[in-house]
């Protein structure tokens, strides 16, 4: 994949280390050009120094042949322009935007622009640390009122089957990895302690289902 990364701030330059690191073709913008010595040593990336929504500095990146672009400067207006430009003028297939602002964010992400939020994604995950016995939230889909969640099999699930833990339209398990194999299973699955479980859960069904693994 070729993929475009303005902004090489920590989470840029991380990203694109990380994207390098998978065999994509990555390349970065950043309008300060000591920002590029983050991305540090053992990888070559193209850098360009410019404006991230400029129309000129984009198509020297070669956005016309892109096939993901994340937008991750410092300022969410920023982003979302340079979001907006990727996906609706050059039709950019995979598009990103980081935005502070978890508000904006969400209106963003019903006007069809994919958006993460740092501070929603760190709260969130420190509820879920507090009061959660055993349920980590991996991401949320859409406007958040599905999140994919990992759970380990204790003492307590093991030895049940899957359909102690799926609800229908609310939990749905997806898949699980036992020494080291990862599989999809049936309804007649049976848990073995040590299992991770990877689960599709409603917001609203979350709490019931830290409840179950209490």
């Amino acid at each position: 994949m070729k993929v475009i990364i303005i902004g090489c701030g920590r989470l840029g330059s991380g990203l694109a280390r990380d994207l390098k690191m998978r065999g994509n073709q990555v390349v970065v913008i950043d309008r300060d050009p000591l920002a590029f010595e983050r991305l540090g040593k053992g990888f070559e990336f193209k850098t360009i120094t410019g404006i991230g929504f400029d129309r000129d500095v984009l198509i020297e990146a070669g956005i016309e042949k892109a096939d993901a672009l994340a937008a991750v400067m410092e300022s969410d207006e920023a982003n979302v322009v340079a979001a907006r430009i990727a996906k609706q003028v050059f039709r950019v297939p995979r598009v990103a935007a980081r935005i502070y602002d978890p508000l904006k964010a969400d209106i963003y992400r019903r006007l069809g622009i994919p958006t993460i939020s740092p501070v929603a994604i760190s709260s969130a995950r420190m509820s879920e640390l507090l009061t959660f016995s055993g349920l980590s939230t991996l991401t949320r889909l859409g406007g958040g009122g599905v999140s994919i969640v990992e759970i380990d099999v204790t003492n307590l699930l093991a030895k049940k089957t899957i359909s102690a833990l799926d609800i229908p339209g609310k939990v749905v398990t997806i898949s699980i990895t036992r020494n080291g194999t990862t599989f999809m299973p049936t309804q007649s699955t049976v848990l073995e302690f040590g299992d991770m479980v990877h689960l599709a859960v409603t917001e609203d069904h979350k709490d019931r289902l830290a409840e179950l693994l209490a």
